[in-house]
């Protein structure tokens, strides 16, 4: 898994047996800076297809050292579900996620799950998320209402009604997650806000705020999601263009994050949450203001490592298509079926 915060290449091992998946290892591979620089370069922006293309094999050679890693560490595996690296994503109508799964099987020698958001849109989806299958799976509880909750560069949510079924899931792009905060962190020559130091020395803006939440997609109704098409370079440029100190613009930013989340969960009886953000203690501190006598916890408490849960998902949804099972949620992703996501490269 590599996600929209561009931080590098998570692999997760997971060994699956009928419904039980126990993780067995996690590795992290970050991205160098001029990989990261690269991927940034496609993404959102006009470019020449010759850079996608380069980079397209150059990213599953990286995937593949990465597996190799894991696999040297942990042993063997039977079957890789890569999600590859999005840059580019437009909800119902097209999405592009790039690493070309014939050089990382290649390289391997094991069979690759590939471009599991395209099945989804094709039946009328957002092709996102995708993470709410796994979500059922692990936190479901007969009784208590939770939120699962991932804050990569994205938030995301998974809503679970206490008791619910598979067809009363919902889910959704919440905003922002550390995208806009890690944009504004890179203008002071940093690759984020390592424990939410920076938005601690500066002073929401409650003016800025106030404007930034009139943004009507955090009312719309679900199905949606959200990308750096709504919160990359053009989103930093427009926060820029207010003068605003820096360390001012990183505490709105985090608070934007936290109120967006709020404005979406309502009030669950429980919320867990994983991805980079459960590391920022801004977040998690103006979250839990934000939603006085929910009780927040992480994944890792469940025992789904906080930053390893995207990377267990997709080899959960790779083994689900191996099995030629339909593993989208439509109430999630708004499809008009449950389909079989993803391609497989033998």
């Amino acid at each position: 898994m590599s996600g929209t915060s561009l931080d590098g290449i998570d692999v997760a091992i997971v060994e699956i047996r009928g419904r039980r998946a126990q993780t067995i290892g996690f590795t992290e591979t970050p991205y160098s800076a001029s990989v990261r620089e690269a991927i940034l370069a496609v993404s959102n922006t006009d470019t020449h297809t010759a850079a996608v293309s380069r980079l397209n094999y150059q990213l599953a050679e990286l995937y593949a050292k990465a597996v190799q890693r894991a696999v040297r560490k942990f042993g063997a595996v039977e079957l890789i579900g890569c999600h590859g690296q999005t840059i580019y994503h437009e909800g119902r109508s097209n999405t592009m996620q790039i690493g070309e799964p014939a050089v990382l099987a290649e390289r391997t020698g094991v069979p690759v799950v590939s471009n599991f958001r395209a099945r989804d849109i094709a039946a009328g989806g957002q092709g996102a998320p995708l993470v709410p299958y796994l979500d059922y799976l692990l936190f479901r509880h007969p009784k208590r209402s939770r939120v699962a909750l991932n804050i990569g560069g994205i938030g995301n949510v998974t809503l679970l009604p206490g008791g619910c079924t598979a067809e009363e899931v919902v889910a959704f792009d919440t905003g922002p997650g550390n995208m806009v905060i890690d944009g504004l962190a890179r203008e002071a020559g940093l690759r984020c806000d390592l424990d939410g130091r920076l938005a601690a020395s500066g002073n929401v803006n409650t003016a800025l705020l106030d404007d930034l939440l009139r943004d009507p997609y955090y009312r719309r109704k679900p199905p949606k999601s959200a990308g750096r098409e709504q919160y990359g370079a053009e989103f930093i440029a427009r926060l820029k263009a207010t003068g605003l100190p820096l360390p001012d613009l990183i505490a709105t930013a985090t608070v934007l994050t936290a109120a967006t989340i709020a404005i979406a969960v309502g009030r669950p009886d429980e919320l867990i949450a994983s991805g980079g953000g459960v590391h920022n203690p801004r977040i998690i501190a103006h979250l839990a203001g934000f939603l006085p006598g929910v009780a927040i916890s992480s994944s890792t408490d469940y025992g789904i490592d906080a930053d390893a849960k995207e990377a267990i998902a997709f080899a959960v949804l790779a083994h689900e298509t191996w099995k030629r099972k339909a593993s989208n949620l439509p109430s999630a992703t708004g499809a008009s079926r449950p389909v079989i996501l993803g391609s497989i490269t033998p």
